[in-house]
């Protein structure tokens, strides 16, 4: 994440075929749980954010090795619960549309 405090905090994920992605963290919460982040991508070139549908990306913040590591949420009823929390507080930041679980990152 970005250290400087100034501007978005950005982290990169790797999907299933080991490409690199770059997110902004919108916004972080923790439960009973676990720790969750909503992500939004983030592009190089702002004309391909027109081929974009800016939507929100959930992940689990899971540590292993000591390393911090962004996972999907397997459990659907869980994953509902988070989107709703994160849907709550950012629809008063941003236009939000339903919130749908992304397809397995590993």
């Amino acid at each position: 994440m970005n250290d400087q405090g100034f501007g978005p905090d950005i982290v990169t994920v790797i999907d299933e075929e080991g490409l690199e992605h770059e997110f902004e963290v919108l916004d972080a919460i923790e439960t009973e749980d676990g720790r969750f982040v909503a992500l939004l991508p983030v592009y190089d070139n702002p004309s391909d954010t027109l081929n974009d549908d800016g939507e929100l990306l959930i992940l689990a913040v899971q540590e292993e090795d000591g390393e911090e590591m962004l996972v999907t949420i397997d459990d659907d009823q869980l994953f509902d619960q988070i989107a709703d929390i994160f849907e709550e507080r950012l629809s008063e930041l941003y236009e939000i549309e339903e919130i749908e679980q992304p397809e397995e990152l590993n």
